[in-house]
């Protein structure tokens, strides 16, 4: 087991990776400016979409998911009990980065590639989930929150309790960032994933 100061720098610098807002980010650097001022006014893909970017958002979905997959792989790499720590805090400092006042993203794509770090067979059946539900629904929030419930049943399924236990927070966070969304697609007031006005 490594060493409580081990741990910690592990989980730091995990935290400081995660919370890079390569939205946020990417979308000044593309002369948008602040998309926190657009759509939803989250930093995420989805919202990085309604600057009317395809190339934008899937950057943005690419780097999201690969900083916590290589807080994962890097983590794991120096000693593997670390990785499970380097998971949990990468997708906390994108949720809560400290360079955004602790309001960060929703999570998904951090999930994902945490997921797909931890354990591919989980990650690629999430993210399928995610598709599939995206495809027919066009709600993000929705494939999102699908994704999220049965994220753990497929870790149950395919790994070993901690990973379980890590799906598990990993989804019941990535619920609890979408609260506001629940209550829009209730209401049926949610927006629909618009890929025809996004070059």
């Amino acid at each position: 087991m490594p060493s409580a100061p081990a741990l910690i720098l592990c989980a730091a610098l995990s935290y400081l990776l995660g919370s890079i807002p390569f939205g946020l980010v990417l979308t000044r650097l593309a002369g948008y400016g602040d998309i926190r001022r657009i759509g939803s006014g989250n930093i995420g893909a989805t919202n990085v979409l309604r600057t009317g970017s395809k190339k934008l958002a899937a950057l943005t979905l690419l780097l999201d998911a690969g900083k916590g997959a290589a807080a994962v792989l890097i983590a794991g790499a120096v000693a593997p009990p670390l990785a499970l720590v380097a998971a949990i805090a990468a997708f906390v400092g994108h949720l809560f980065p400290v360079w955004l006042k602790f309001n960060g993203g929703k999570g998904v794509a951090t999930a994902g590639g945490v997921l797909l770090a931890v354990a591919w067979p989980v990650g690629l059946a999430t993210l399928a989930t995610w598709i599939a539900v995206a495809a027919a629904t066009r709600y993000s929030s929705a494939a999102a929150l699908t994704a999220a419930v049965l994220a753990p049943a497929f870790a149950f399924l395919w790994t070993d309790p901690p990973r379980v236990a890590l799906t598990f927070a990993v989804a019941l966070l990535v619920i609890l960032r979408h609260r506001t969304n629940i209550g829009r697609l209730l209401r049926g007031e949610e927006s629909r994933i618009n890929l025809k006005k996004a070059a």
